[in-house]
């Protein structure tokens, strides 16, 4: 399968080229900094690397591929984000962006998503499921938000197939190095003490290598143009932060000290996103 990924240089978008690499498909990924990612795949005769913003990619570009994966995304926490360009970037750009590809001749659409575009509604339920109202929080969420619902009407009203999957707390090797999990693991293997909150945010806590797998699957699941399909990325098993932190910092077998409560919460953090699990079933025939 020929496939264009944007955000290819990025934390899940890395993961998911080589984990597309590694399934035999081919590749053109856009990035306006291709060696920037911590975790750099090399060009190949499998993928090819465009240099290019969002908003430069043509329909010369698309052509001849099968699918648009989408991982592209500006302001995602703790990286600053201001309304204007959150919305520009990870809205209007994208919109244009599905616009030119369904002219290519693309039927099929991936974008990733997030479990902010819940916000508040998500502590109104044990499991969210996918059709919960979105109630954002802040100028990233809200962006996200709004993109999947008018990528879910552009995409009907043009006649592709769109799959939409919302991560949960993804972490792993490569990710942008103030989000919690590697200034966790930082602090550990220095020998360092780790300040953080009180940690009783629950959330569901999935590695990036298991959360990639769910993309490939929506590369070949049956999906039709009037019913979009609307998942949720995680492992099904719900936990505290500090219950997170804890099992990683004896896993590192961490000499320094957990300072659990020494930091407040945040304006903006929910208490509790835990999803109720879609499941992707896949196209073998």
């Amino acid at each position: 399968m020929r496939l264009f990924v944007t955000g290819g240089n990025g934390f899940v978008g890395t993961h998911f080229m080589r984990a597309a690499l590694g399934a035999g498909h081919r590749l053109t990924a856009i990035s306006n900094a291709p060696t920037a990612g911590i975790l750099h795949v090399e060009q190949t005769e499998s993928l090819v690397w465009i240099d290019r913003r969002l908003d430069q990619v043509t329909e010369v570009d698309l052509l001849d591929h099968d699918t648009l994966v989408h991982f592209a995304s500006y302001g995602v926490s703790p990286k600053p984000c201001t309304w204007g360009k959150a919305y520009q970037i990870n809205v209007l750009d994208g919109l244009e962006l599905i616009v030119r590809a369904a002219k290519s001749g693309i039927r099929r659409v991936i974008l990733s998503g997030s479990c902010v575009e819940y916000g508040k509604s998500a502590e109104n339920y044990e499991a969210i499921p996918p059709d919960a109202p979105l109630r954002p929080l802040g100028a990233y969420a809200s962006s996200k938000a709004a993109m999947s619902i008018a990528a879910t009407a552009l995409c009907r009203e043009l006649g592709l197939e769109l799959a939409i999957l919302r991560l949960f707390t993804v972490f792993g090797e490569g990710q942008y190095e103030g989000n919690f999990w590697p200034s966790l693991r930082k602090a550990a293997l220095a020998g360092e003490d780790f300040a953080m909150s009180s940690g009783e945010q629950i959330g569901d806590f999935i590695p990036v290598e298991k959360a990639v797998d769910s993309f490939l699957q929506a590369l070949t699941t049956p999906i039709s143009p009037d019913h979009p399909l609307i998942a949720n990325i995680g492992t099904g098993r719900a936990q505290t932060l500090r219950e997170f932190a804890k099992t990683w910092w004896e896993h590192w077998n961490a000499r320094g000290r957990l300072h659990i409560g020494a930091r407040a919460y945040r304006s903006t953090d929910v208490m509790r996103y835990v999803p109720q699990v879609t499941p992707i079933v896949t196209n073998t025939d």
